[in-house]
């Protein structure tokens, strides 16, 4: 499975634009910290990797709202 890359913007609305796609880990990882460090101070997109079968899955994934994470002391 590939791992496709991500340009996330959550304002007016959310948008999801494909940067890239890489078949191995190592080279994606790479790739995500280089853009990382390219986006502009204070800019409001974010760069997402994902893992998954095919783009429109990927895009899927990404459209998700998942559940925070419990904190500590949460029962």
């Amino acid at each position: 499975m590939p791992y496709f890359i991500y340009q996330v913007t959550e304002f007016p609305f959310r948008q999801l634009k494909k940067l890239e796609q890489h078949d191995a880990y190592r080279t994606a990882s790479v790739r995500v910290k280089q853009l990382r460090t390219e986006l502009a101070v204070g800019s409001p997109a974010m760069i997402k990797m994902i893992h998954a079968e095919s783009e429109l899955q990927a895009e899927d994934l990404l459209n998700q709202v998942r559940d925070p994470a419990p904190e500590l002391g949460d029962d």
